[in-house]
């Protein structure tokens, strides 16, 4: 199985809205993808409560059952949307990618 977790700061103010409602509308657009990319095998996306200085605002986890179907979900054109709207969005992210 393959894991890919990715976590997203957010810009102040980016494409007409608070860093906040970004975010939101990131969840939301990632909470979408399993019902059209049927590579995903699992997908959690939610946004931080902890607010710590550690913490980024928005932790995605996604499951695959081989690098084949990451690499499916990383090109397909309705992730790709979702990569625009997060360079336009985010101000940094941190990815990590295991097998287990």
């Amino acid at each position: 199985m393959i894991t890919h977790l990715v976590f997203f700061n957010m810009l102040p103010e980016a494409e007409g809205a608070s860093g906040a409602d970004n975010a939101r509308k990131l969840v939301d657009q990632l909470k979408k993808l399993p019902g059209k990319i049927p590579e995903i095998v699992e997908l959690e996306a939610g946004l931080d409560f902890s607010k710590s200085p550690a913490s980024y605002e928005v932790g995605l986890l996604t499951k695959f059952r081989t690098k084949e179907d990451l690499e499916t979900y990383r090109v397909h054109p309705d992730h790709q949307k979702v990569v625009s709207f997060v360079q336009a969005t985010t101000s940094d992210r941190a990815v990590v990618d295991y097998e287990t």
